[in-house]
């Protein structure tokens, strides 16, 4: 046992209370910190998502277009989810899958942080598993377990606003994955991990 300052004893060394309180203060912390990690990972701390909120869709492939409100009033119109889940179709076959929502809300809140006029031109929404797996045998840099195979990853260019503004500013929302094409003149969007190239 030592003595402490106040000439009491003390089951520390010197300077080991001051590491024994500071861990202890960590410790405490630690639940904040994670929840604080698991918002970070969610998406940006920025305002929230406006009660309403639409998109306008063009697909190069089939030349068809969508100007739709897919949440009203805070709530999700399920006939807009539909018809959003029918334009990122997989072209090459006609399947399709429920587009997450997350990536939706990303596409709106880029729009409007581009000031977009014209819809977004869609390259590549859904992709069938044949589907990928074809593009990766052509070499395309294609992932084997794509986000487009579960919804959650577009392709996309918006006319009237640069390609670099366009990624600069996804990578500054920090939803997800952004990734530049300039060859194919797009840019890769998804809700998984934030990463960019």
């Amino acid at each position: 046992m030592m003595k402490d300052e106040l000439g009491g004893r003390s089951a520390f060394p010197a300077g080991g209370r001051r590491r024994f309180l500071a861990l202890g203060a960590a410790g405490l912390a630690l639940p904040f910190l994670s929840r604080l990690s698991a918002l970070v990972s969610a998406g940006p701390l920025t305002a929230p998502l406006p009660p309403d909120r639409r998109l306008s869709l063009y697909n190069i492939h089939t030349g068809e277009a969508l100007a739709v409100e897919y949440c009203r009033s805070g709530r999700l119109v399920p006939d807009a989810l539909e018809k959003i889940d029918h334009i990122l179709r997989d072209h090459r076959n006609g399947e399709t899958v429920s587009i997450n929502v997350r990536l939706l809300d990303l596409l709106h809140t880029l729009a409007r942080a581009v000031g977009a006029a014209e819809p977004y031109h869609v390259i590549s929404g859904y992709r069938s598993p044949k589907t990928n797996d074809y593009l990766r045998t052509r070499g395309e840099g294609v992932a084997v377990n794509s986000l487009h195979l579960v919804g959650k990853a577009i392709d996309v260019r918006v006319p009237g606003i640069a390609l670099r503004d366009l990624y600069r500013t996804a990578v500054k929302l920090a939803w997800g994955g952004v990734g530049i094409y300039p060859a194919s003149d797009f840019v890769h969007l998804d809700i998984g991990r934030v990463r960019t190239w």
